[in-house]
Parts: C-alpha cells; sequence; structure tokens
C-alpha cells in the first residue's frame, strides 16, 4: 500500500478497513529501514512500543468513528519525536554523547498528550546536541542528510524531525524553537512547522536550551494537520508555570506586513522572489499587503546570541557525570562555545555591559512587534537569507552559521507565534518556504492564513525520491 500524506487520509484509511494500524506500522518501519542509514534522521527506533500502540488502535476500531474521534482525535498517526523529549522507558540522549545511555522515568506533557490522543511513536529524531545548531551537523551522532539532497543540511536543531516527515517515515513529528529550530527544518525541506506562542504548550519534561525562548512545536505535511497536533498539545498541564491559554481572535482585515528590515542586501534572490510570488498569489484572493518598519529586529541575532548562551550556560550546569550523564568532556564543540561565551556575559564586570543590555534591546524589539499589530494582522518573512547549503558549508565558521537565524529570532525574542509555509523550490530541486508571524495567541488567524496558500496549490505536498 501507499503509505498516507495527511492524518485525514490515514484516518479515513483505518475506519474503511483499507489497512490496519498493525500494517501501518509495518510499512513505515519498512522505510525506515530502508533509509534511515542514509538520512540519519532517528537515533532511536522504538519498533516493539509502535506495534504495541497499533495493536491498540485497532482494537478501538472496533468502536463508532464518533467515539474514536471523540476519544482519540490523532488515533492512528505514527509520530516521532525530537530527542530532547523525554520518553518513558526509551532512551533520550539530546543527541549528545553527556547523555548517550539515558533512559527516562516519565514523559514529557506532549508525548503523554499525543499518545493519549491515539499516536503512534516509531521513535527518536535526530538533532542537533542540546539544540545548539542551525544545520543538523553538531550532532554527536553524526549529521542528519536533507532528504531532496543528501549533500545538503536539512536545517536545524529539529533536523530529524523535518527530515522525517519531509521522507514520509512519520506522519507529523516533535520539535523545539529557540531560534528557528522548527521553522528552518521545515523550510529546507519542505513541510509545514509551528512555532506556537511562548506558554501556549508546556516545556514540561522537554529538555531545555534557553528557557525564555523555548517553544515547544511540530513539522506535518499540512496545515490542517499542524492544526490537529496544536488543538491537543495545547494549553496548561500543572507542571509549567509559564502555560497560558489565550486567543486573540481570527483577524477579519487580512491586512498582512512586509517588514522593510527583512529584505536587505545579502539575501539570496531566489528568497526574495519566492516571497514576491508568495505575496502576488495572496494579493488575488483579496489579501492586502503593506510595508512596516521593525527598526530595532537588526539587533534581534546579537541580542539572541547574548541572551541564549547565557541561559544556556545556566541550564547545561546541571551535566557534572556526578548526579547523571557522562563526563562534561563529553559535551560537543558548540556546546562549550556556547556555555563559555554565556558563563563570560553573566559574568561579574560584564554582566551589565552585554546581558543588561541585550534585555533592554529585547524589550525595545517587544514594543515594536506589539505596536506594528496595532497595523497589521501579521508579518510576511523569510525564514532564512539562503536556501539549504552544502553539509560543511558553515561549519567551520560559527559566525556564518549564526546568520542563519537572524530571520528567526524576532518571534523567539518576543515569544509570538510563527508558522513555515512550503511554497516551491529552487532551481536545483531544494525547498523553499517563508513564515508567517502574528500576535500572541493567533495561531487559529495564521492557521486560516496558510489554509488559503494551501488552497492555490502553490504550497508543497511532495515526497522525495530518495
Amino acid at each position: 500500500m501507499d503509505l498516507p500524506l495527511t492524518i485525514k487520509e490515514t484516518q479515513d484509511g483505518l475506519i474503511k478497513k483499507k489497512f490496519s494500524a498493525v500494517e501501518l506500522v509495518d510499512q513505515y518501519l519498512t522505510r525506515i529501514n530502508k533509509y534511515n542509514k542514509k538520512l540519519n534522521c532517528l537515533l532511536t527506533v522504538t519498533t516493539e512500543l509502535a506495534y504495541s500502540q497499533a495493536k491498540n488502535v485497532d482494537k478501538l476500531l472496533k468502536q463508532s468513528s464518533d467515539e474514536i474521534m471523540k476519544q482519540f482525535p490523532l488515533f492512528g498517526v505514527t509520530v516521532v519525536h525530537k530527542d530532547l523529549f523525554l520518553t518513558k522507558g526509551v532512551r533520550t540522549t539530546a543527541a549528545s554523547k553527556v547523555l548517550e545511555s539515558y533512559v527516562p522515568a516519565y514523559s514529557a506533557t506532549v508525548v503523554n498528550r499525543l499518545e493519549n490522543a491515539g499516536c503512534i511513536m516509531l521513535g527518536k529524531a535526530n538533532c542537533d546536541a542540546w539544540a545548539h545548531g542551525s544545520s543538523g551537523e553538531n550532532s554527536d551522532f553524526g549529521p542528519t542528510k536533507n532528504p531532496w539532497n543528501t549533500e545538503y543540511v536539512p536545517g536545524g536543531s529539529s533536523s530529524g524531525s523535518g527530515a522525517s516527515v519531509a521522507a514520509n517515515l512519520a506522519l507529523i513529528s516533535t520539535g523545539t524553537d529557540t531560534c528557528g529550530s522548527i521553522r528552518l527544518p521545515a523550510n529546507y525541506c519542505g513541510v509545514y512547522g509551528l512555532k506556537p506562542t511562548y506558554g501556549a504548550v508546556s516545556r514540561y519534561g522537554v529538555i531545555a536550551m534557553a528557557s525564555s525562548l523555548d517553544s515547544i512545536g511540530h513539522l506535518a505535511r499540512s496545515i490542517e494537520d499542524v492544526k490537529r497536533v496544536f488543538d491537543v498539545t495545547k494549553g496548561e498541564d500543572g507542571f509549567d508555570s509559564t502555560v497560558k491559554t489565550g486567543s486573540t481572535g481570527n483577524g477579519k482585515k487580512l491586512k498582512i506586513g512586509i517588514p522593510k528590515e527583512f529584505f536587505i542586501e545579502g539575501v539570496d534572490n531566489e528568497i526574495k522572489n519566492n516571497i514576491n510570488r508568495v505575496i502576488k498569489t495572496l494579493e488575488k484572493l483579496g489579501i492586502e499587503f503593506t510595508e512596516i518598519s521593525l527598526p530595532s529586529t537588526k539587533y534581534g541575532i546579537s541580542v539572541y546570541y547574548i541572551v541564549q548562551p547565557a541561559e544556556v550556560s545556566s541550564n547545561l550546569g546541571r551535566y557534572d557525570g556526578i548526579r547523571y550523564g557522562g563526563n562534561r568532556s563529553n559535551f560537543g564543540d558548540e556546546a562549550k562555545r556556547r556555555i563559555m561565551l554565556g558563563t563570560h556575559v553573566l559574568s561579574s564586570g560584564y554582566y551589565d555591559a552585554y546581558y543588561l543590555n541585550a534585555m533592554k534591546v529585547r524589550s525595545k524589539i517587544i514594543e515594536e512587534v506589539n505596536e506594528v499589530f496595532g497595523k497589521v494582522d501579521a508579518i510576511i518573512a523569510p525564514i532564512a537569507p539562503t536556501p539549504p547549503f552544502k553539509l560543511g558549508e558553515k561549519s567551520d565558521n560559527p559566525l556564518k552559521m549564526y546568520l542563519t537565524d537572524i530571520f528567526a529570532a524576532t518571534a523567539n525574542l518576543t515569544g509570538i507565534p510563527s508558522l513555515a509555509i512550503p511554497s516551491g523550490f529552487t532551481k536545483t530541486g531544494l525547498p523553499l518556504g517563508f513564515q508567517i508571524m502574528g500576535p500572541r495567541f493567533s495561531e487559529n488567524f495564521l492557521f486560516e492564513f496558510g489554509e488559503m496558500y494551501q488552497s492555490t496549490k502553490n504550497s508543497n505536498l511532495k515526497t522525495p525520491l530518495l
């Protein structure tokens, strides 16, 4: 059988008995066994657990479809979790040798919610170690490859999450986004990726990178699928005190801002031309676009690389090789770099000069973004300044690599949601996309916008020919 590409196709097939959940898992695991070695998407494959959960789904199918949907809205949906998500009884490494043999005693809130909704877990996805990276090359277990061209990066840090969904090794995947770590892989792999409002989804049970920036989201192959997963994972859980439930409504004006600071020198022409095509397509649907200015966002990447390493140095302090985990000598170069930078900016004599000033600029960026949302419903922007680049092209130049995050930083520094949408291919056949950012808790509006663009059939829903 051909593997279904959406949640609806999967569930319709199960209900109509075109295939069983066990047969579905058979097909996914066959595909994983065939392609994972080539792509290095998954660090752990949970074969036994997947079959156990599939058998439970098949038992559910004896009930009426309405009863199943009400209790288990994601029944039969295969998922892989970024290896930052704690999974009870299943190895969780953060793609670092420090935690190479760590097996958690409990699962993250998101993992539990997806399981309780009927999802079938296929494995744990590779990522940049500790989520430190934009390309997927910083994993201690080897880089993930882009399924559209294995000589290219898939984007990071949720590299395995993006590549797995693109290659149809799983229907959906979870990820974390601290500065584009969901949106970049979605963009480079040609799938949809949601970075929710900060505090919309619980961080409980997810290994922290930078606590004031981390957002817990997911990747999928359609807007409807992104929305359905968000409806299950969002909301308070009693463990993460930052989680709130909110909504800004659905925005009826459909007026989208184009920030002039995001279309600067250095942005690849294919990126600019792609977004111009998107804008022209959406103008035909009656959406209004207007130029806006966010002058302080040009400092966003500088602010991010002060605030984030500071929080990284604090969060990684617990991995001392005494309480749990391996020796600190197992930290990779990028982790060491961020620990040292973060410790420096927090140290006596440098805190006021660096960290405190960075937080002041962060507040200014938040103020400007909030002001703009008084004039427009959302903001359209590139996700990265270039299309996917070759493996190794930037790995020996950290500053050049950090600039990959330049357009992603705004959403994380301000806590607003952003949706990555695929929108075509480069001349060489690599995916292109864009992001749409809205006010806090405006996810439903972003989904409506995404559905409008998806309806034009310009968005991508394909599987690479591996």
